[in-house]
């Protein structure tokens, strides 16, 4: 016979007491235990929620240790503690707050050995993990000479999907890698034999700590059962973008208790496309029946003309947790600016004049952002930022024409505009399997001594296939060559966008399939580069002012570690979570903003219409809304461009025309 025995919690030998905001939402800090879903609007001070219900527990006596803090970086995790202890004082130092990832580690370390792992595993980063599978695939007898099998870092991004989403394999592979479905029963090969490899070695990679984490709750109810009893509160950031796994792990440790609060926003979830499930937070109500629902509406950040135009942005997704941003801040008596040009040319000439202008009205430049959906959007700004000597910085990743699927294209064009190039030269051929840096370099040794014998190139394939390479290149040098006898006739170059078509047609688009995991994105960038150089009728032309970015860029020092002011140009997915005094969307226009792939179904069009409130939400103070009305196309000539449906689902009265006109 048993007696049921319970411990009751120590109060504080002196009392402490929690001074609370006015503003605060008191009644998602202060509710009952339960399901908590608070729904946190734009720039409403979420991470205050999250920290004074913090401070409200242990106010009311609950143990640090029964608290666990879910962010998405330590740093967030860490800065909420730190609130918190500005806030009370006692030792919160027992609770556990950090990533998902952290505390996976810090579970299996204390319980791997039920999986079969030893607390001294290895936890591999991106680089081991793709060695590692490049190794499995060798020994699982895989030819790459008979075909292109996907290279380690590409699988690894096949397998982290299959972790995170908990999709099947080939339901994952026909929705993002659909060129890789006749290779399946291969891939499944070599994801079973990656698996023992690690369980033999002792080793696990990142998407292992959610996964093999829940496996063992799963699996050890014993296990299971000690972290129910120990994380009573469960409190989660950015609910919004966690993936199925992430919320299969919060539910097995809340299942008994019910206390979880979950803290999110539904009109920024901007993430599918690397995992993350929109379900988690609409469908949140479902899974817990009894969850009360906060909404925080007050926005601290933008002016009120700003919010206005976000809230009509976002009305007419259907699936939503409807809300209405308010704004504490004063009116400027500014409404954001529509501003439609004549092309994309024009557009890049009004983001760069009217910073100027921003800049000469004391506006810092750091403080000055323009945003797309997509990479490619900033080819034109780029180059005319760079002639305007006005610097820059990309948050969205390196520069446009510095980004390796570019120069690697682009170096098929620097051969036969100069054949004497050598770096170029190197580059191109180094794209062929069984081809490195030995082979690279006799093989431009030999091609050098072709030039100086044989004075103009009359045929490439005639001077490439005299020319000893390894038997796995055999077939792709053969294409290289024709290759460059179609855009080089005689050695007399056809137009850059010709050129830069077949290239990715007839060599690259394999290449990149095989080696990179946004290939969609990338092959984007090269269509576009293609349209782009429609402009220039001469190679050397072309080639001459890509040269000139580059050298302006390089002179204005790195774009990631400037100390100087620099306008941030930037993607609207990496500047969730950022703020900028004065905000410019650019190429709002059907197919560009929504982009083409969100036109098919309701839940990609919703996406993008996220995305597009997110955007509008980073500014503080000033918003301009611009889209070209023509643009160059795939064949010749302009094409009419509609405006973003997005645009015409806002009221007129809440936006301001410019006409735009030249001198």
């Amino acid at each position: 016979m048993s007696r049921q025995y319970t411990l009751q919690r120590a109060h504080p030998s002196t009392s402490i007491h929690v001074d609370y905001p006015a503003e605060l939402n008191l009644a998602a800090v202060t509710a009952s235990p339960g399901p908590l879903l608070v729904i946190a609007g734009a720039g409403s001070g979420k991470t205050r929620t999250l920290t004074y219900r913090v401070a409200y527990l242990l106010e009311n006596g609950i143990d640090p240790r029964n608290i666990l803090l879910l962010t998405f970086t330590n740093k967030a995790a860490r800065e909420m503690l730190g609130r918190v202890a500005n806030l009370l004082p006692v030792d919160a130092s027992g609770l556990w707050g950090g990533t998902f990832h952290s505390i996976g580690n810090r579970i299996l370390r204390r319980h791997g050995s039920a999986l079969g792992y030893s607390s001294g595993f290895t936890i591999m980063d991106r680089e081991d993990q793709k060695d590692l599978i490049d190794a499995v695939v060798t020994s699982a007898g895989i030819d790459p000479k008979e075909i292109r099998f996907p290279k380690g870092d590409v699988l690894a991004e096949i397998f982290s999907f299959v972790v995170n989403t908990e999709d099947p394999m080939e339901k994952l592979l026909a929705e993002k890698f659909p060129y890789f479905l006749p290779l399946l029963d291969k891939i499944q090969d070599v994801r079973e034999r990656y698996e023992k490899k690690k369980k033999a070695t002792n080793s696990i990679d990142f998407d292992d700590l959610l996964q093999k984490t829940l496996s063992m709750f799963q699996q050890h109810e014993r296990i299971a059962d000690v972290y129910r009893r120990q994380f009573q509160f469960i409190l989660v950031d950015e609910y919004q973008d966690t993936n199925k796994i992430q919320a299969d792990l919060v539910d097995v440790l809340a299942r008994d208790h019910h206390n979880l609060m979950v803290v999110g926003d539904d009109a920024q979830s901007i993430y599918s496309w690397r995992g993350a499930n929109f379900q988690n937070i609409l469908e949140f109500p479902k899974r817990y029946p009894d969850a009360q629902v906060f909404k925080i509406e007050m926005n601290y950040r933008s002016v009120p003309e700003i919010l206005e135009v976000a809230n009509a942005a976002i009305a007419a997704n259907v699936r939503q947790f409807r809300k209405h941003l308010s704004a504490t801040r004063e009116s400027k008596a500014l409404k954001p600016a529509l501003v439609a040009l004549n092309d994309s040319g024009e557009q890049a000439q009004f983001v760069a004049q009217r910073i100027l202008e921003l800049r000469d009205e004391n506006v810092d430049l750091n403080d000055i952002a323009v945003l797309y959906r997509a990479h490619y959007h900033a080819i034109e700004l780029q180059l005319e930022l760079s002639r305007r000597g006005i610097p820059y910085q990309i948050t969205s990743g390196i520069r446009f024409f510095e980004q390796a699927h570019i120069k690697d294209v682009t170096a098929f064009v620097r051969v036969v505009a100069n054949p004497h190039d050598e770096v170029a030269f190197k580059r191109m051929v180094k794209l062929l399997p069984g081809i490195g840096n030995r082979t690279a370099e006799n093989l431009w040794s030999r091609w050098e001594n072709s030039l100086s014998e044989g004075g103009e190139i009359s045929s490439w394939s005639d001077r490439l296939l005299s020319m000893p390479v390894p038997a796995k290149s055999k077939k792709t040098w053969e294409q290289l060559a024709h290759t460059l006898d179609e855009i080089a006739p005689a050695g007399r170059p056809n137009m850059p966008s010709e050129m830069i078509t077949s290239v990715v047609e007839a060599v690259y688009d394999d290449y990149a399939k095989a080696n990179f995991t946004n290939y969609e994105l990338r092959r984007e960038d090269l269509n576009q580069l293609a349209i782009f150089s429609r402009q220039f009728k001469d190679v050397h032309e072309f080639l001459s002012q890509l040269a000139l970015i580059s050298n302006v860029d390089a002179e204005a020092g790195p774009a990631q570690t400037s100390d100087k002011e620099a306008v941030n140009l930037s993607s609207v997915h990496q500047a969730k979570g950022l703020e900028f005094h004065t905000v410019f969307v650019i190429w709002l226009t059907d197919g560009m903003f929504p982009s083409n792939r969100s036109l098919d179904t309701r839940d990609a069009l919703e996406e993008e219409r996220r995305l597009f409130y997110v955007a509008i939400t980073r500014a503080r103070d000033e918003l301009y809304l611009a889209y070209p009305q023509m643009r160059l196309s795939g064949g010749y000539g302009d094409v009419f461009q509609r405006p973003s449906r997005f645009l015409q689902e806002i009221p007129n009265e809440l936006l301001e025309s410019w006409q735009v006109s030249r001198r």
